[in-house]
């Protein structure tokens, strides 16, 4: 295993990729630098001496202007180096961006099993909606879900249930309960209607803090967004719960599902509650029809589908210092392949696109295209700075903390989630995909936030690439979870599906990672293979607020 690596030819820092000592001689490509520091694992190195403003370069870009001199050999940390990026602007010439795609001879025949749906689509799962228009009703649609968890559910929720159960037994007999709790598993038995309905992936309860007392536009954007999760193609049907005065009303949500899936025959239903004269009443109106619609939606069972109809979202979060050298770019080799299928790849939180924006600028199809795209990532920006932040506070503690010191550093890195092909498109939140190719997003970089937009776009699959750890799912979506590395892929394997790690150990090429996780990715299209996030119902749900998120 190498000790350093240098990520592109102009770049004036290596990458240590195992702890280095002070003192130690460091190699690479012939060149030998003798260390000034002890440099951990993921951080950089100076690789000549650096005077106060001068820049930093990292995969061909520009990502930080120093801030005390620096010598050759010597740690890049934050009290050396501040967070500057080029500037980005749409030339005459966009859209003459050329792109070889990868061969993709071997995937071309290649199919998943999906449900269809009546405008093309098609899902890589079945699931039932229950969706509050406002906070209001939140608690009603915990009612729903007890009740039908409770009936349907497989039992594993149960579990931590039995182990409290368990402890209060034992501490009322006087007694101390051993072990981890692995052994109370075994006695969670399994509702009596479980899998009644075969073919639904499940009943997913959404809750969230907005739909009244806000902007209008917060409600026009969260209309849009919960309209998208509506009419998903991992969606057979929504139970929408009302008060009834809120901002987001009835027939503002029926105009964005229709805009959506123009005359649809998805069934999405409304209970207002201030119809009703009690909340019991609309309670067991809403179960009776949603359990309704679920036997009509049980009738529809998996068909093959070409991979041309997979939206893949692609999303970082927990990053560390080797996400940007190994998940993130194995992602991106994953998403061109898609592309090469004629398959669709969303790529969103816009303050980690920071300091890339020229070259995404560059490779967008036409000139309409990239000054969307411009606009909007200026306009956010600037919003972020109107109340005293900017794209530079997006990095987290622990995110600084294994390597990725600036936003810029942390930017270039996550980018390559979206490959190398043409941006077709560019979307404002919460806007639907409707071309092929790749496409870009605007959101947050919030973990949560972001999975969220995609998959209210229409993301039917997600790629979740970290290096720390984070265990976010989403309530519609699939979301496959890979490690940058091999420590926290053995650490967490709980939460975590796929080891990109091999790559920095060299223990694997990168070009037959790329082929296992499209492999992964068609089983788990095809409901051969569940995700952690899926098993473990890590279903978060969070709508953006157009204020100041990162």
């Amino acid at each position: 295993m190498k000790s350093v690596l240098q990520i592109h030819p102009s770049d004036n820092v290596w990458v240590a990729l195992q702890d280095l000592k002070e003192g130690q001689v460091v190699e690479y490509n012939g060149s030998s630098i003798t260390l000034k520091n002890d440099i951990q694992a993921k951080h950089k190195l100076a690789t000549r001496d650096f005077k106060v403003s001068e820049e930093v370069w990292m995969y061909g870009l520009k990502v930080g202007e120093v801030t005390a001199d620096i010598q050759k050999g010597e740690l890049i940390h934050t009290g050396n180096l501040r967070h500057a990026v080029s500037g980005y602007e749409v030339n005459d010439d966009a859209g003459q961006y050329q792109w070889t795609p990868p061969n993709v001879d071997k995937w071309k025949n290649r199919q998943f099993m999906g449900f269809h749906r009546e405008n093309g689509r098609v899902g890589t799962a079945n699931y039932w909606l229950v969706i509050p228009l406002v906070f209001c009703e939140n608690r009603n649609v915990s009612v729903l879900e007890k009740a039908f968890k409770d009936v349907f559910g497989a039992g594993k929720e149960n579990f931590y249930t039995n182990y409290l159960s368990n402890l209060c037994a034992s501490h009322e007999a006087g007694q101390s309960l051993n072990g981890n709790g692995a052994d109370v598993l075994e006695e969670v038995a399994l509702p009596k209607y479980h899998n009644y309905f075969k073919n639904i992936s499940g009943v997913r309860f959404l809750q969230h803090q907005m739909g009244c007392g806000g902007t209008r536009e917060d409600a026009a954007t969260l209309t849009g967004l919960l309209a998208g999760y509506i009419a998903h193609p991992n969606v057979a049907g929504a139970t929408i719960l009302s008060l009834g005065c809120q901002n987001v009303q009835e027939e503002m949500m029926v105009a964005e599902v229709e805009k959506r899936i123009p005359n649809t025959n998805k069934p999405y239903y409304f209970f207002e509650q201030q119809r009703y004269d009690s909340t019991e009443q609309m309670l067991l109106d809403a179960i009776r029809q949603t359990f309704d619609g679920m036997a009509e939606a049980n009738k529809q069972d998996r068909q093959p589908a070409g991979l041309d109809q997979l939206i893949l979202g692609v999303e970082c979060g927990g990053s560390d210092g080797f996400s940007g050298i190994s998940a993130n770019p194995l992602v991106g080799k994953v998403s061109d392949r898609l592309v090469g299928l004629n398959g669709s790849v969303i790529l969103s939180e816009f303050p980690e696109l920071s300091g890339v924006e020229q070259s995404l600028i560059n490779r967008c199809v036409d000139k309409t295209v990239a000054t969307k795209f411009k606009e909007l990532i200026y306009a956010y920006e600037r919003s972020a700075e109107a109340v005293g932040s900017g794209f530079d506070s997006n990095p987290s503690a622990g995110n600084i903390k294994d390597g990725l010191i600036t936003d810029a550093i942390k930017s270039a890195g996550a980018a390559l989630k979206g490959g190398h092909s043409p941006v077709q498109d560019v979307l404002d939140y919460p806007e639907m995909v409707s071309k092929k190719g790749l496409t870009l997003l605007c959101s947050p970089g919030n973990d949560v936030e972001s999975t969220t937009a995609m998959a209210g776009s229409g993301a039917n699959l997600i790629l979740f690439t970290t290096g720390l750890g984070t265990p976010t799912g989403n309530p519609v979506t699939p979301v496959i979870k890979i490690s940058s590395n091999t420590h926290i892929y053995n650490k967490l394997r709980d939460f975590i599906d796929f080891n990109a790690g091999e790559i920095i150990t060299g223990t694997k090429d990168s070009e037959i990672l790329a082929d296992e996780l499209l492999e992964m990715i068609i089983a788990t299209a095809s409901g051969e293979y569940t995700p952690k996030a899926v098993a473990l119902e890590q279903n978060d749900f969070i709508p953006w607020k157009r204020g100041v998120s990162l």
